[in-house]
C-alpha cells in the first residue's frame, strides 16, 4: 500500500510539473527556487521537486505524499477566508467521509483533551496557528494552519459531572477549493496526530 501511494503522488507530481502554473508560489503559497517550492505544512519545512516531495529533510510517509501533492496540484489564486467556520459535514460531497472524519479526527484527540491545555502554546506556535475567533465557544480553542491555505479551528470542552470531553474540529470557509473532499479530511486526522505528537513531546 505504501508502495501504492508513493506512486500516487509522484504521478500527482508528473502532472504538475508537465504544465506547471506560472504563479504556482503565490498559489500555494511558497517560496520558489528554480523549480523547487517550499512551503511550511504539518509545523514542518515541505518541498515539493520534479522529482518528489520531502517533508522535515526526509520523504513524508504514505498518505501525506499523496496530501501535498495534491496541494500543489489544487492550487489557486483565491485567498483563504477562514470565518465563518464550517463543519466538516456541511462541505459539499462530505458524506462518504463524515464517519471516519469524526473518528480520525475529533475522537481522537478525546483522552488528549487535558494534556492538550497545557500545552496549547506549543501546538499553536507549532502549526502556525493563532487564536480562535471570539465567537467560538467550549473550554478553550485555538486556529491552526496545516497548510498555507487551509486553516482548522479545534474546539475543546473538558470533561465535568455530566458530560466526558469532547472535541470539534471546523474548517476555514473555503478550505474545499484548495483540497479535494478525501484529502481534506485527512488533513484533519493529521493536523490532529501532529497535535498528539506535540503534546507528547
Amino acid at each position: 500500500m505504501v508502495d501504492n501511494y508513493a506512486r500516487l503522488a509522484k504521478e500527482n507530481l508528473r502532472r504538475l510539473y508537465e504544465n506547471l502554473p506560472e504563479n504556482l508560489e503565490n498559489n500555494l503559497p511558497a517560496e520558489k527556487s528554480g523549480s523547487v517550492f517550499t512551503f511550511p505544512a504539518f509545523g514542518r519545512p515541505c518541498l515539493i521537486t520534479p522529482d518528489g516531495i520531502s517533508l522535515d529533510g526526509a520523504e513524508p510517509p504514505g498518505v501525506i505524499g499523496i496530501l501535498l501533492s495534491l496541494y500543489a496540484l489544487h492550487a489557486v489564486p483565491d485567498a483563504p477566508v477562514i470565518e465563518p467556520l464550517r463543519a466538516f459535514k456541511e462541505f459539499p460531497d462530505s458524506a462518504p467521509y463524515v464517519g471516519a472524519f469524526a473518528s480520525h479526527t475529533e475522537q481522537i484527540l478525546v483522552p488528549a483533551v487535558e494534556r492538550i491545555r497545557t500545552r496549547t502554546d506549543f501546538v499553536v506556535e507549532k502549526l502556525n496557528g493563532r487564536p480562535a475567533p471570539a465567537l467560538v465557544s467550549g473550554d478553550f480553542a485555538f486556529v491552526v494552519r496545516p497548510l498555507p491555505k487551509i486553516y482548522l479551528c479545534y474546539i475543546f470542552y473538558e470533561a465535568d459531572e455530566d458530560f466526558p470531553p469532547s472535541v470539534t474540529c471546523l474548517y476555514s470557509t473555503n478550505a474545499n477549493q484548495f483540497m479535494p473532499m478525501d484529502g481534506l479530511a485527512d488533513v484533519g486526522e493529521y493536523t490532529s496526530k501532529t497535535i498528539l505528537e506535540v503534546v507528547a513531546a
